[in-house]
């Protein structure tokens, strides 16, 4: 049974990296003793080394060992000795893109669906879905195909920003950008607001966190929903 982690973000204001997920993390790690970490969304200012090592101290709070995919020759080895996945956040196109390069895009996807579990923060959590289309970032570089993992049968928009009535600016709207996509495609996308999370285990998909999540559908006016709302229809392609 698959079982998923989807996080907005990493940082809350004012905590330490993954301070606030630890409790949960606890929780949806149960069982695991090594998680293999993917760094491979940070394209600059930190190393693949300097980012796992970030990570692991934090795991290592839960009693977790965690070793970055890019310390194994052979990053299968990786999927194999991990009980289950983390990847963390940066450049959504630089991470799908070394996934492609490495060819890690299927073999990433069965060791989920066997049941290892995966938690996914910002751009980690951007490849859960079909595609990387409503991500925030710029496409700086060009990665084989948007596809994504396809773990779940819609699409993510980590950070959503809700519009600031006190703003001057007068430029697109995440909700605008998210209508745009639903004019050429016909998949859900869900907006998660910084210190949200979905989780997702088997066909099950509910919400974490204190903040609503804005979905979004083509062809409908978005709505909010809270955690006790019913996410059932989301699994539906």
């Amino acid at each position: 049974m698959k079982k998923l982690f989807i996080v907005s973000t990493s940082t809350i204001y004012g905590k330490p990296y993954l301070s606030y997920l630890t409790e949960e993390m606890t929780s949806f790690f149960e069982g695991c003793q090594k998680v293999t970490f993917i760094p491979f969304a940070r394209p600059s200012g930190i190393s693949h080394d300097e980012y796992t090592a970030k990570a692991a101290e934090v795991f290592a709070t839960i009693g977790i060992t965690v070793k970055g995919i890019h310390e194994f020759d052979n990053p299968l080895d990786g999927l194999e000795w991990g009980d289950g996945f983390f990847t963390g956040g940066g450049s959504t196109f630089v991470l799908l893109n070394e996934l492609y390069n490495q060819s890690l895009i299927e073999p990433l996807r069965e060791a989920v669906l066997a049941g290892k579990p995966y938690m996914g923060t910002s751009a980690g959590s951007n490849i859960t879905g079909m595609t990387v289309s409503t991500t925030n970032d710029m496409p700086i570089v060009y990665p084989p195909s948007f596809d994504a993992l396809q773990l779940i049968p819609f699409n993510i928009n980590p950070h959503y920003l809700d519009p600031n009535p006190n703003s001057t600016h007068m430029g697109e709207t995440r909700e605008t950008r998210i209508n745009e996509f639903h004019i050429y495609n016909d998949v859900k996308v869900v907006g998660l607001r910084e210190g949200s999370a979905l989780k997702v285990e088997g066909d099950r998909v509910s919400l974490w966190g204190e903040l609503p999540a804005r979905i979004f559908e083509q062809g409908k006016e978005a709505k909010e929903y809270n955690s006790n709302s019913d996410f059932q229809f989301l699994m539906q392609s």
